[in-house]
Parts: structure tokens; C-alpha cells; sequence
């Protein structure tokens, strides 16, 4: 009989890492692989390891709606805050329509060019106008409203729970998973248990944007705060300067640029809810997305979507300008008449009896936007000569692509899935980096959902598969190019800001339902972010480096490929780690277009009020990015001996 013998662990410590690895793995699976199979002879989960969860989400569900209206807890804390929230909107909303459109606009450009100057001032002018000459000043303003409201809510529980996170290393470590599951959490998950409580309208909405747009000011207030200059702190500690003195005098004012970048994201992710939150009541710019989404109306989505991407754009530009300002000191007299200046020129705007927009002043495309499409769609969905339709490009994407890499991933026995997951977590992680991936995965089959996951899998793996072929190409083209980069910069804006419902219509009507759709538009949307990423990587190379290839006569490609790449290996694999997010988040949407699984779970279970359906697949799509994110980032070794 023949015996196997294993290596000494002397000869272990001379293989390279990653066999050492790929052979403790390999060792684990000839132990534990033939006790699974001889228990559990099916490719798909075991149903002996399943937990149903759908009798307890069920009976709190009915819990909830049968005392919303009686229960104390509903009636005295639930029931106060959602009057506070309905309250705030609705003074923010009637300010904003008191000030009337001449006066929003001037508030609007004065406060861009007490941050920025002229220039941008101008273009925020010339955005809050571009809302109203396409009819959607009253929708921009409720929806601004909202927004306010929402952004300083969740500025300031971000700001708290970085604080304890940046002061506290017992907090930081306890919050990071809670941040990280609010952030991978699709946001139709948090609409369900919501709605639940606080009923459709502008509490829910407002409450989940909170959940939602909190989590990146937490943690870039965490950054800011625990990466403060030591010596700066030492230095005013020796001054005799108290804890609170410390934090005010020295630690917030050393992570300004941390706190204005968190507030720039969390207002983007804010925005991006705008859409989604209008499922649930918000109204505004949102509803009039979805209702044309509903009746596929591509040119009222425009009409709707172009001033959420001017305002995302607007405030992007000016909290990215005030981040970068040295002078931080306050100049209240600069606000006072900024502020001064917007009372004059709303009151005369009253007197002359222009608050509102005038109607004879609005541009209406929808028409030609609509009839454009119509074309389109009639003469590229079907029989173009040599290459085919769209219509036949996703039917072959679907075929030969989505159909064989599902098909593959569900064909493979749900032991050799961990086993290929903990394999790629551990070679560019530690054996914690894999065990929490494994454990994420075999959540998902303890949930019961291993199927439709396996099939959402197959289509995050796909999209980003070709957002990376083409994010890397463009990207390489924009680092390499002034004139590429400047070109690109608008319409990456554009993309990036724009609300993922708005992508959706559009390519419906050039591809028809079904999950190549779905992939389409999480390609667009993810694609922005990994271009932006790798252009960024690519020139913060050395340039020593690059002028000593030069100096040795390497070409362009040889540079590129010879010391650009290699010296880009973090941002690059950030670019990946993004794109996989992004996709991911847009292919869960892409199930209300025929995308199915889990994105269908989840929307189903918001439609018919099925707490237990849409929060089960809420759950698996957050163990399905945590997994993808610990396969796709790679983590710091200095903690773990011999990896």
C-alpha cells in the first residue's frame, strides 16, 4: 500500500509562499474533502445545512405591523422621530421655495465662490438654472430638500461613530464589520425593515439615505483622527492641554481634509439614494426616474436625471475645493454677505413676482430624446448587416458567457467553491483574510440561497471581467494622455453621478430583458471609478523610475509594461476591488430588468412586504461582498508569521 508523505517543516520553510499555502490547502481538502463527499453526495449545498430563518422574520414582520399603530415604542420614539424628520424636510422645502429660484441660485454661486472662485461659481449658476430650463425646479428643490436633511443627519452620526472609532481601538475594531456590512448591504435591503416601521414617505426615505451615506464619513473620521501627526499631539500635550483640548485644538483640525472628503462622499452616496429612496415615497427627481422607468420613457429619465447629476457634480466640485484650500480660517463677514446678498435678491424677486420658474422658460426634449431612441432601437436592436443587432450581442453574451459560467459554478460540488475561495483569499491575504471568506460563503449556503447566489456570482464575474478589460485600456490611455484624461474627466462625472435606474433604461431598449442587460449596466456604472483608479496609479509612478527605463532606452510599451504596471500593483488591485463593489451593487438593481436571483429576491420581497424573502437575500448578498472584497484586496502580512 502505497503512503504519502508529507514535506518536513523544514523543507515547508524553503517553498515559496504561495505553494506553501496552495499545499497546507491542499493537505486540509484530502482530509475533509472525502468525509463531505461520502455524507453529502450533491454538487448543491446540503439541505441538512440549511437554516430556515423565514418563521421568525415572518412572525416579527407581523409583529411590527400589528402594533405600529398601538405600541409604545412606536408611538413615543419611532413616532417622534419621524414628525421631527417630516417637520425639518418640509422647513428646508418651504425655505427653499421662498427664496424662489433667483434666490437658491445666488446662494448657490456665492457660497462656490467664497470656496473656489469665479469659475466655479459660474458653473454652479449655470447648473441650478439648467434645472429649471428643463422643468424640474419644484422636483430639484424637493429633492435638495431631502437632501439637506439627510446629509446633515448622517454627517453627524458619521462624525460621532468616527470619533469613538478614531479614540477608541476596542470601537474601531468592534465598528469596522458594522461599517462594512452597511456598505455592502444593497440598498433596497434597508428599505424593507424601514418601511416596516415607519411607513412609506419622507421618514423612511430620509432614514435610509442615513444607513445608507453614514458609513464613509465613520470611517474617513476614524482615518483623520487616528492618523494625526504624533508629534504635533505630543507637543500640545506637554502644553498641559486637556483630552477635549487635544481633540478640538489639534486632532480635528490635522484631519480637516479626511472630514471634507468624508462629507464629499457621503453627499455622492446621499444622491445616489435619491432613486431608489423614491420606492418608498421621497418624491422629487427620483420619482420621476422611476416612473419613466416603469413606462421606459428614456427622454423623462434624462429630463429627471441630468439636475441630480448637475447637483452631484456642484457639490462634488465644491467640497473637493474646499479640501483643498490651505486657508481654513472662518470669515463669518464673507458668508454674512453672501447670505445678505440671497435675502435682497429673493425679496426682489418676490416683489417683481418671479419666485417661481417661468413656464415659458423650460426646454422639453423628451420628444426628440424618445424619438431618438425609437430609432435606435429599430434600427440597431435587430438585423444590422455583418455584426447583428444588440438584441443578438446579448443573446451571444448570454449563451457563450453568462450561461457556461453559471452552468460551471453550479456544476462544481459546494466543497470545491470554499476550497477555491480560501485558495484565492489566502494567496494574496493571511489564513484570516480566508477564513473570513469561507465563512462568508458558507453563510450563504446556511441561508439556503446557495443556487440564485451562485447564479448572481456568475454575473458580478462576468461584468467585471469586461469593466476591467475596458477600465484598464482607457485608463492607460488617460494616464498616458493629457488631452485623453481632460476629454474623459466630464463624461467619467457623468457616468459616475448619474442615479443606476437611469442606466438601466437605455439599455432595456437597445438589449430587451434578461441578465445581459443587467451586466451591461454595471459595466457602465462601475467602469468611471476603475478608469479614474488605474489613471491615478499609473502617473504617481516614480518618475526616477521612468526616466532610468527612459535613460535606457526602453520604449513606451516596454515602460508601460516593465515599470508602470508593476509599480502600479496597489492602485491596480484597488481598481479591481472597486470595480467587483460597484458591479456587484448594480447587478443586485439589474434584477428588477430580468437580471433574477438574488436582485429579484430582494425586490420581490419589498414589493409584497416578504420581510423574510428580501432580508435572507439581503443577507447573502452581503456575504457574497464580503467574500469578493476579501478575495479582491489584498491585506498586510506583518501579523502573521510565515505567510
Amino acid at each position: 500500500m502505497a503512503t504519502i508523505t508529507l514535506p518536513t517543516p523544514r523543507a515547508m520553510r524553503t517553498v515559496h509562499p504561495a505553494v506553501r499555502k496552495l499545499l497546507v490547502l491542499a493537505v486540509v481538502a484530502a482530509v475533509l474533502v472525502p468525509l463531505a463527499d461520502s455524507r453529502w453526495t450533491s454538487a448543491a449545498w446540503p439541505h441538512e445545512l440549511t437554516v430556515s430563518l423565514s418563521a421568525p422574520l415572518t412572525s416579527a414582520s407581523d409583529w411590527v405591523i400589528d402594533n405600529r399603530d398601538t405600541h409604545p415604542l412606536f408611538l413615543y420614539f419611532f413616532g417622534y422621530i419621524s414628525n421631527a424628520v417630516v417637520l425639518t424636510v418640509r422647513a428646508v422645502y418651504v425655505t427653499l421655495l421662498a427664496a424662489g429660484w433667483p434666490g437658491v441660485t445666488v446662494l448657490a454661486a456665492a457660497v462656490a465662490h467664497r470656496v473656489a472662485g469665479v469659475r466655479l461659481a459660474a458653473g454652479t449658476a449655470v447648473a441650478f438654472l439648467a434645472c429649471g430650463v428643463l422643468g424640474m425646479w419644484v422636483p430639484t428643490m424637493q429633492t435638495l430638500a431631502l437632501m439637506v436633511v439627510a446629509v446633515v443627519a448622517s454627517v453627524v452620526v458619521g462624525f460621532v461613530l468616527g470619533l469613538g472609532a478614531g479614540l477608541s481601538d476596542r470601537l474601531h475594531r468592534a465598528l469596522r464589520p458594522v461599517l462594512d456590512t452597511m456598505q455592502v448591504l444593497p440598498a433596497f435591503a434597508y428599505l424593507l425593515p424601514v418601511v416596516l416601521v415607519f411607513g412609506i414617505g419622507v421618514p423612511a426615505a430620509v432614514l435610509a439615505t442615513v444607513v445608507y451615506a453614514a458609513p464613509p464619513m465613520a470611517r474617513l473620521t476614524a482615518l483623520g483622527l487616528r492618523g494625526a501627526d504624533p508629534e504635533v499631539l505630543e507637543a500640545v500635550e506637554s502644553l498641559g492641554a486637556t483630552g477635549r483640548q487635544r481633540l478640538l485644538t489639534a486632532r480635528v483640525p490635522l484631519a480637516r481634509k479626511e472630514l471634507l472628503l468624508g462629507l464629499n462622499q457621503t453627499i455622492m452616496m446621499a444622491l445616489s439614494m435619491a432613486v431608489i429612496a423614491s420606492v418608498i415615497g421621497a418624491g422629487g427627481l427620483g420619482d420621476r426616474v422611476y416612473q419613466a422607468l416603469a413606462s421606459v420613457d428614456v427622454g423623462a429619465a434624462l429630463a429627471a436625471g441630468i439636475p441630480i447629476v448637475l447637483l452631484a457634480v456642484v457639490l462634488d466640485r465644491i467640497t473637493a475645493a474646499a479640501g483643498e484650500r490651505t486657508d481654513a480660517r472662518p470669515r463669518p463677514r464673507a458668508w454674512a454677505y453672501a447670505l445678505g446678498a440671497t435675502v435682497v435678491v429673493a425679496v426682489a424677486a418676490r416683489l417683481v413676482g418671479v419666485l417661481d420658474w417661468p413656464t415659458a422658460w423650460t426646454l422639453n426634449f423628451t420628444g426628440p430624446v424618445n424619438r431618438a431612441v425609437d430609432w435606435m432601437t429599430a434600427h440597431l436592436y435587430s438585423g444590422v448587416p455583418v455584426v447583428g443587432g444588440t438584441a443578438d450581442w446579448a443573446g451571444h453574451f448570454t449563451t457563450w458567457v453568462l450561461d457556461p459560467v453559471r452552468d460551471g459554478l453550479q456544476w462544481l460540488p459546494w466543497w470545491a467553491v470554499l476550497l477555491i475561495v480560501a485558495a484565492l483569499a489566502w494567496l494574496i491575504g493571511t489564513w484570516r483574510t480566508a477564513l473570513t471568506a469561507v465563512l462568508a460563503m458558507a453563510a450563504i449556503g446556511v441561508l439556503g440561497v446557495w443556487e440564485p447566489s451562485l447564479d448572481t456570482l456568475s454575473q458580478v464575474l462576468a461584468a467585471v471581467a469586461v469593466t476591467l478589460v475596458l477600465g484598464f485600456v482607457i485608463g492607460v490611455a488617460a494616464a498616458r494622455s493629457d488631452r485623453a484624461e481632460r476629454g474623459l474627466r466630464p463624461v467619467l462625472d457623468v457616468f459616475q453621478t448619474m442615479p443606476q435606474f437611469v442606466y438601466l433604461i437605455p439599455v432595456v431598449a437597445l438589449f430587451g430583458v434578461g441578465r445581459a442587460p443587467a451586466v451591461a449596466a454595471a459595466v457602465v456604472y462601475a467602469l468611471p471609478a476603475v478608469v479614474r483608479i488605474t489613471a491615478q496609479g499609473l502617473r504617481q509612478v516614480d518618475p526616477a523610475a521612468l526616466e532610468s527605463a527612459r535613460s535606457l532606452g526602453a520604449t513606451g510599451r516596454q515602460q508601460l509594461w516593465q515599470v508602470q504596471l508593476p509599480l502600479a500593483r496597489p492602485a491596480l488591485l484597488l481598481a479591481v476591488n472597486q470595480g467587483v463593489v460597484l458591479v456587484l451593487a448594480v447587478v443586485i438593481i439589474g434584477g428588477l430588468v430580468g437580471g433574477g436571483a438574488l436582485g429579484y429576491d430582494v425586490a420581490f420581497g419589498l414589493a409584497q412586504g416578504d420581510l423574510a424573502t428580501g432580508l435572507v437575500a439581503g443577507a447573502a448578498i452581503v456575504c457574497l461582498g464580503l467574500m469578493l472584497d476579501r478575495v479582491t484586496q489584498p491585506t498586510e502580512r506583518r501579523t502573521e508569521k510565515g505567510a
